[in-house]
């Protein structure tokens, strides 16, 4: 089916750098349609990102971040997680990130799913885990990451989704994968290791 659709590939002529910084690259691209029509389009590439649904041990309460995001300007729910760091696996990413943030260590993790959320724009790999289980560690979560942690229940999430307390496209779709897979699935391979 692949070779069906190679009529339609957009092609790229050239690629203008904009600016390069550490966790994004923008350029501007030549790009022109299978229609011989020629435009140019931003074009963002930023490293990976790995966030973690963690559950409780009974599977009915998810581990949360609460916090502020200035470019929105609103408090929202969200996942624990954050970049990958260059030559770093994911899911250690992931674990980190959970430890930083919440201060709960993971008991297990395993891969869900790895998105785009914005295939027509950026290049920004998300991949979400899921963790079973988690100790606490005693230490205070990032207080630049977070304003409060907590585990909210499962039944609660459809609503706050709803009513926008969490906004963020990976939260709601790690979120949303739980709650539709009652009984987990085999997970796909992690395409980062």
């Amino acid at each position: 089916m692949t070779g069906e659709l190679e009529p339609a590939r957009w092609t790229i002529h050239e690629e203008r750098l904009v600016d390069d910084t550490r966790r994004l690259h923008v350029a501007i691209a030549h790009v022109e349609l299978p229609d011989g029509v020629h435009f140019e389009q931003y074009v963002l590439r930023m490293p990976k990102a790995a966030m973690t649904v963690v559950l409780n041990d009974t599977r009915d309460h998810v581990l949360m971040i609460y916090r502020h995001r200035f470019i929105p300007d609103r408090w929202t729910w969200e996942l624990p997680g954050g970049y990958v760091d260059p030559d770093e696996d994911a899911a250690l990413t992931a674990a980190r990130e959970v430890e930083e943030e919440t201060g709960w260590r993971p008991r297990s993790l395993r891969h869900l799913t790895t998105f785009q959320p914005l295939a027509g724009t950026a290049d920004f790999e998300n991949l979400i885990y899921l963790a079973e289980g988690a100790e606490n560690t005693g230490q205070a979560p990032d207080i630049n990451e977070t304003a409060r942690v907590e585990w909210v229940p499962l039944a609660n999430i459809k609503a706050m989704i709803a009513t926008g307390e969490i906004i963020g496209a990976g939260a709601q779709l790690g979120l949303m994968f739980v709650l539709a897979n009652a009984t987990e699935p085999e997970s796909p391979p992690d395409p980062s290791s």
